[in-house]
């Protein structure tokens, strides 16, 4: 089959001509499908201004109204790979948060980060990038809130247990999961080193910063506002 069209390879006695080639049509599923695949490939390299409508047509074999016809323009494609990959890179994260002692805890939310980044390169790579139109889900930061909400209650239970405000988990929730986030974005590029090594030391700032942590911290510098 060569782009959805079967073709008959057996050879044809005397004069008579080779049947018709018949062409396999896409159910509309799987060319929405299809068309993701090829938005996500193409947002990830190009960006959302350097992809066009006719590009997308084009590896799809397809015509503009097609894509039309599925997501009403570019925007609405972009929009709909968007959510998929914030939905995915959520799921794994909060996922991943099975362990009951806190550094583990840690440990697993940093690797999967590190993992949806390893197996879902495009898909990070869009997802980091500034959006250029609203999502239904937010941004990337919206995003690292989301998954900092469930790193927060994990810190509150351990603040509760050592005598520390729990009201400052959120603050010191958005600080890890950011850190992590931002060591994400760097090793997409650079992936040195190992992704297991990356996680020990993530995990080994964030914790011992964490066991260190004076109950209340003063400023020592002239500025105290």
């Amino acid at each position: 089959m060569i782009d959805g069209v079967a073709t008959d390879s057996s050879s044809t006695p005397g004069n008579e001509k080779p049947r018709r080639a018949r062409r396999t049509r896409m159910t509309g599923a799987e060319r929405r499908q299809q068309l993701l695949e090829i938005g996500r490939t193409l947002f990830a390299a190009k960006g959302f201004e350097g992809t066009s409508v006719e590009e997308i047509a084009a590896k799809a074999g397809v015509s503009k109204p097609v894509v039309y016809e599925h997501f009403g323009g570019k925007e609405g494609l972009y929009a709909v790979v968007v959510d998929r990959e914030m939905r995915r890179l959520l799921d794994m994260v909060t996922g991943s948060l099975t362990a009951g002692h806190p550094r583990e805890l840690c440990e697993q939310a940093a690797f999967a980060l590190l993992d949806y980044i390893e197996e879902y390169t495009d898909g990070f790579r869009i997802l980091v990038r500034d959006s250029p139109i609203p999502q239904s889900t937010g941004s990337f930061a919206s995003l690292i809130s989301d998954i900092a909400t469930q790193v927060e209650d994990i810190l509150g239970r351990e603040f509760k247990n050592r005598g520390f405000d729990a009201k400052l988990a959120p603050l010191y929730a958005q600080a890890l999961v950011g850190m992590v986030a931002l060591t994400g974005q760097w090793w997409l590029d650079v992936r040195r080193p190992k992704k297991a090594e990356v996680a020990a030391h993530l995990v080994n700032l964030a914790w011992h910063g964490l066991d260190g942590l004076e109950p209340k911290p003063r400023l020592i510098g002239h500025r105290k506002s």
